[in-house]
């Protein structure tokens, strides 16, 4: 009897522990590091493909985030001199996002993605043939010292900002 009432009581804290443990788990699902310039430019590739052309890559205006589970999101600025003013005018970054995100909260799947920051303060993703996928609204972050053409960087609140320039979108798992 003894044996048995040690045994429930085991089972109860491992039951207790997986329970407490959960959230934790999913919190570092969303904690990640924040990738500079030169170390996303070594995961992303010199041109890339959008709406039937090839674009080069600005990888010194680059950026991403690699979770703690291994996946990325990736964002680099694009040469789209080559595109008609429709196209270019919503396609100013090339985004990777290898797992489902949360943008603005909306829900995005994992896959690559044009997008860019529009006028009437929205941000919009659109596939690689160019058809919207979502739009949100961007924010202007005042505070920031230093803006760059793009940048990520983790957000106070939790989570992460891309940002272009002073605008930006928060993004997280």
């Amino acid at each position: 009897m003894r044996f048995q009432v040690i045994r429930n009581l085991a089972g109860a804290a491992v039951l207790a522990l997986a329970v407490i443990a959960s959230p934790a788990r999913m919190m570092a699902q969303d904690a990640g590091t924040v990738l500079k310039a030169a170390d996303a430019q070594k995961l992303l590739p010199p041109a890339v493909y959008y709406k039937a052309q090839s674009a080069s890559t600005q990888l010194r205006n680059s950026g991403g985030v690699k979770f703690a589970d291994g996946y990325y999101v990736l964002a680099t600025l694009v040469d789209t001199s080559g595109y008609s003013s429709d196209v270019s005018s919503k396609y100013q970054a090339y985004f990777i996002t290898e797992v489902p995100i949360k943008i603005g909260g909306k829900s995005l799947s994992a896959g690559v993605y044009g997008v860019g920051f529009i006028p009437g303060n929205k941000f919009v993703v659109t596939d690689v043939g160019a058809h919207d996928v979502l739009t949100v609204p961007d924010a202007e972050d005042e505070a920031l010292k230093r803006p760059m053409p793009l940048q990520v960087l983790a957000d106070p609140a939790g989570g992460f900002r891309l940002y272009e320039g002073r605008k930006y979108i928060h993004f997280s798992r």
